[in-house]
């Protein structure tokens, strides 16, 4: 499943979008987080209109449409971003503080957003198994909203727009496992029970 979804990361105590089908990032977020870590640096505001305009920045993002596409886009208005590809984004980050392309570094190779789309599949499978399964079809959306809020309370996420890593990857194994289990056993509840009880004992598990 490839919703478009907007993620939300913590870089210096302030959240940086992206973009979960394009992988764009905010280089509006990104440079009032840098202008921040700056600010305490005793530095001058980094200006992002200014650094589009250098020769050099031009020519990289040159380069990068002749083999990626469009890699920025920008739109007006109160509350708008500028979205850039990953590539730009480090580039960016570099050019702010090379402590923030460190930083940047770490979220392109983690597995935030392949997990998030990952657990949107599963809910699809999930969903499906369900819906089979369920006497009373009229009751099936009903009884998904419950059990997604089970999963969530199960996966102790107040917003999944803020999950990490792990609460993705374990949402993503209970759905699976809820998928499975009411293939085989006649008693959706028990099938959803089973299914959070043994993702939360194999995360436990993990972490011991």
């Amino acid at each position: 499943m490839k919703t478009q979804v907007i993620m939300k990361r913590q870089l210096f105590g302030a959240d940086i979008s992206q973009q979960s089908k394009s992988t764009f990032l905010s280089a509006t977020d990104l440079v009032r987080a840098g202008n921040l870590w700056r600010g305490k640096q005793g530095l001058n505001s980094f200006d992002l209109s200014a650094w589009f305009n250098r020769v050099g920045v031009i020519e990289f993002i040159e380069s990068l449409e002749e083999k990626f596409g469009k890699v920025k886009t920008s739109k007006r208005g109160r509350g708008q971003h500028t979205w850039v590809h990953p590539l730009l984004f480090i580039d960016l980050a570099l050019a702010i503080s090379p402590k923030l392309k460190i930083e940047v570094y770490t979220w392109l190779y983690d597995y935030l957003l392949e997990f998030r789309n990952n657990s949107g599949d599963s809910y699809k499978r999930m969903c499906g198994s369900i819906y089979i399964k369920i006497s009373n079809k009229s009751l099936f959306k009903k009884y998904i909203i419950q059990t997604a809020g089970c999963i969530q309370n199960a996966c102790g996420v107040v917003d999944w727009q803020r999950a990490t890593q792990q609460q993705l990857k374990m949402r993503d194994t209970i759905q699976n496992n809820i998928a499975l289990l009411s293939d085989v056993l006649t008693d959706i509840d028990q099938a959803v029970r089973i299914g959070i009880e043994k993702a939360i004992q194999i995360n436990e598990t993990l972490e011991m």
